[in-house]
């Protein structure tokens, strides 16, 4: 269930607000459908290994505090520069 919300968490962000950001850069409608289409599945390729390929079996128990801590700070500082990206062309 977590693979599936966020590869739509992904195809939602990278082609609602994508396209719109590609034209501002200067892109092409065609060529900004294609960078986002592209990061989708980027972000679909990143989800699966993650949540799929390299999850943990059900029955080992619960994940220890320091590695889930770790991975949240990560997620976080990815979230950070994903919304400084996204402000860029609203400076300009």
């Amino acid at each position: 269930m977590p693979f599936t919300v966020s590869t739509a968490l992904g195809f939602m962000l990278a082609l609602s607000i994508g396209p719109i950001y590609g034209i501002s850069y200067g892109l092409s409608l065609r060529w900004s459908l294609a960078v986002s289409t592209l990061a989708f599945l980027v972000l679909a390729a990143i989800a699966y290994d993650q949540l799929v390929r390299w999850a943990p079996p059900r029955d080992a128990g619960p994940l220890p505090a320091g590695p889930r801590f770790e991975r949240l700070v990560y997620a976080a500082i990815g979230l950070g520069v994903v919304l400084v990206a996204l402000t860029v062309p609203l400076v300009w």
